[in-house]
């Protein structure tokens, strides 16, 4: 058993000297048991590959840096749909918990994955929360996933606004997918911190189900009925995708107020199948790389 962890740290650790090219295709094998056709994209999860290596805009940085982002996003829809945030530390000993409210969330800017929810300050082991949020900030989230955007994103720990709603359940996670600019599906996630484990659920924007999931999270026993601000998320999630190949953008909506979550570029850094795998190719469908697939881009 020791043997096989300390291969596994070693393979590990040369591939990590893989450049991007090698790295990616590596892993999307892994996932599909074929490697990705990078000439001709065909489904989802290969064009979001493709994107991964060859669309590098500069903006995207700042997309995904959980801080920078809410001022990117404020630019463009408001800062009403922004979730407050209470404070920002380049080092998890410098966390103010006095200045902090009684309730609040702690994340990395640049990680994934790894949040502290404080819903009463009085119980919170803060030793804990600061050994949790070193983990994060040590985590090369770029090195795990290659996902370029995260490379330069400056690790800090922020602070922010615990939603909650009044009956005191958890809020949904809408995600919505938007391909070429245009909002196509939503992924609806519930029950991410407890015990009976994630939920989700694909819906197109009529708010019919999608006979989709993906491994490891089920559908729920009973499916979320259509949100009564869905229209408002979709306009605003059309706004911050226009101009875009793909984008996923997350909102929340607690007590009938909409807040921004967070902008995904490769859901599941497009290494997770879906059941059936036939939706892969319905969604690569939907998305339109053409006018990136330059001689030059090959």
């Amino acid at each position: 058993m020791q043997q096989d962890k300390f291969v596994k740290r070693i393979l590990y650790r040369i591939l990590q000297l893989a450049p991007d090219s090698i790295y990616v295709r590596l892993k999307y094998r892994k996932a599909f048991g074929q490697w990705p056709d990078l000439k001709n994209p065909r489904t989802f999860n290969e064009k979001l590959t493709w994107l991964k290596l060859k669309d590098h805009n500069p903006l995207y940085t700042r997309m995904v840096d959980k801080y920078e982002a809410k001022r990117y996003v404020a630019d463009i829809i408001g800062d009403e749909y922004i979730v407050p945030t209470y404070g920002i530390w380049d080092r998890a000993e410098d966390i103010d918990f006095d200045s902090l409210p009684d309730k609040f969330v702690l994340k990395a800017t640049h990680d994934s994955g790894r949040v502290i929810i404080c819903r009463d300050k009085s119980a919170l082991d803060k030793k804990n929360a600061i050994r949790e949020m070193r983990k994060s900030l040590r985590r090369n989230f770029y090195a795990v996933t290659r996902e370029w955007p995260y490379k330069n994103v400056k690790p800090r720990i922020i602070a922010e606004k615990l939603l909650e709603v009044t009956d005191g359940g958890e809020i949904a996670d809408y995600k919505v997918h938007d391909f070429n600019g245009v909002p196509k599906v939503i992924l609806v996630c519930r029950d991410r911190f407890r015990e009976t484990g994630l939920t989700e659920d694909f819906f197109d924007t009529e708010w019919k189900h999608l006979s989709v999931r993906r491994p490891g999270h089920p559908n729920a026993p009973v499916l979320e009925d259509k949100p009564a601000k869905l229209s408002k998320m979709l306009e605003l999630s059309e706004k911050l995708s226009k101009g875009y190949p793909f984008m996923r953008t997350d909102f929340y909506c607690v007590d009938g107020k909409v807040y921004f979550g967070e902008i995904t570029l490769y859901p599941a850094s497009a290494s997770v199948p879906f059941i059936p795998q036939t939706f892969d190719e319905l969604f690569g469908a939907e998305l339109n790389i053409t006018n990136f697939l330059t001689k030059d881009n090959l």
